[in-house]
């Protein structure tokens, strides 16, 4: 899954809940504003020497806090944005000064304490000045003097109280309506001072292409190795036996006919044998029903050959590109086995969406849900790896979450285009 945190049960409580993050994120652009001063006089004790021990921890701290900001960007708003790369844990002043991602994070920590800062103070400054008077002004508009002011109330009576503290229920109804949207707009606005410079990214994505090219070529070649070992010890060795059975039965055809007959019985059984290891042979380069009837289908297959109870919805509107669908059908058989090998599920809940509009643009959705234990690790196995891989190819992403005790739910993504017409029965 996303790194998006887990929702929470009502609207009331989600806009509680974000109140409290704006507060948090007040709190951390005075952090900011702290490390970033710190920061700047590391850049004036440059010329006297001292700045050259004191700038490459400064800037790692700054570095950090940029990115504990990301983090809670994504988990709170679900605004991912890109990070640059880490400095090294031996970066010296030189190194930090002509890392590109240092002043944009440095122009970061400048505004995010005005900018930033301002902004995430208006949802809790409403909710606790809306809070006083709602609960507090009542008992204590009495005890003071007739200078008594809540926002543009006097308050020096019981109806002017009652008046104040409407106005305080409006004030803090307000604060909480506006604290999802103002933690939005505040980690867009951090998006766009802490993103990765263009030219990083792109220097990024190339290292990613060229990386999962290599990946494509070497699972390529062992494909290819695959398919010639299972040839040459299946198919081929068939044959070859069955050819001297069938040059055997040849023989014995005018000499001893009882035997010849048992011969060619034999070649039967051999021919039959070779020709479903060919079928088996196939279907691992890729399945029948997944070329037939396309990629709902072929997953109810898997559903069916599966000893687990698995549900599977299909939300797909025609064919997908033959390499996405061949793609996303070896992803989920592959979590079909983990679910059934490692997790100790026996429910597999199965999603297959494709989204024609939206801000990543049309891609494929792929959710695999199951009520195991949970706690999968793809730094203990290769299997998720190997998914992150073969995604990589299309610019996919796969997203886990996993927590001890279950449920595991890992959602794919691969970006495509709908295109080809329909055919299978989803």
């Amino acid at each position: 899954m996303s790194a998006k945190s887990r929702p929470l049960r009502s609207a009331p409580s989600r806009r509680l809940a974000a109140v409290g993050r704006c507060q948090l994120a007040g709190l951390l652009a005075l952090r900011v504003a702290a490390v970033g001063a710190c920061v700047v006089g590391a850049l004036l004790l440059l010329p006297v020497g001292l700045g050259l021990r004191v700038l490459p921890p400064a800037a790692g701290a700054l570095r950090r806090c940029g990115a504990l900001a990301r983090r809670r960007a994504a988990q709170w708003s679900g605004v991912q944005i890109t990070a640059p790369d880490p400095l090294p844990r031996s970066a010296g002043a030189r190194a930090v000064l002509a890392d590109a991602g240092f002043w944009r994070d440095l122009s970061w920590a400048w505004l995010e304490p005005v900018v930033g800062g301002l902004l995430v103070a208006v949802p809790p400054s409403l909710v606790v000045y809306g809070l006083f008077g709602t609960l507090v002004q009542p008992f204590v508009w009495q005890l003071l003097d007739d200078g008594n002011w809540y926002a543009f109330i006097p308050v020096h009576s019981t109806a002017l109280m009652l008046a104040a503290a409407v106005l305080g229920l409006g004030f803090t109804a307000a604060g909480l309506f506006l604290a999802p949207p103002v933690l939005s707009l505040h980690a867009r606005w951090g998006r766009r001072l802490l993103a990765a410079p263009r030219k990083a990214e792109l220097q990024r994505r190339i290292g990613q292409l060229a990386d999962s090219r290599a990946e494509v070529l070497n699972g390529r070649a062992a494909e290819l190795r695959r398919i010639e070992r299972d040839l040459h010890d299946g198919a081929q060795a068939r044959l070859v036996a069955l050819g001297m059975r069938l040059d055997s039965a040849t023989r014995l055809l005018e000499e001893d006919p009882p035997a010849a007959r048992a011969a060619l019985l034999e070649v039967r059984e051999l021919s039959g044998r070779a020709l479903e290891d060919l079928r088996g042979l196939v279907r691992g380069i890729q399945p029948p029903v997944l070329i037939d009837r396309g990629l709902g289908d072929a997953v109810r297959s898997l559903a069916l050959d599966s000893f687990l109870d698995v549900k599977v919805e299909v939300r797909l509107a025609g064919r997908l590109p033959a390499a996405v669908e061949s793609a996303a059908y070896f992803a989920v058989s592959e979590l079909l086995a983990n679910a059934a090998k490692h997790s100790g599920a026996g429910r597999v809940d199965i999603a297959l969406a494709h989204e024609a509009a939206g801000a990543r643009g049309p891609r494929l959705l792929v959710t695999v849900a199951d009520d195991g234990r949970g706690g999968a690790d793809p730094s203990r196995g290769t299997g998720l790896l190997g998914l992150r891989g073969r995604l990589a190819t299309f610019d996919g992403s796969i997203v886990l979450h996993s927590p001890q005790g279950g449920p595991t739910t890992v959602t794919l993504e691969i970006p495509c285009a709908s295109s080809l017409p329909k055919t299978s029965s989803c």
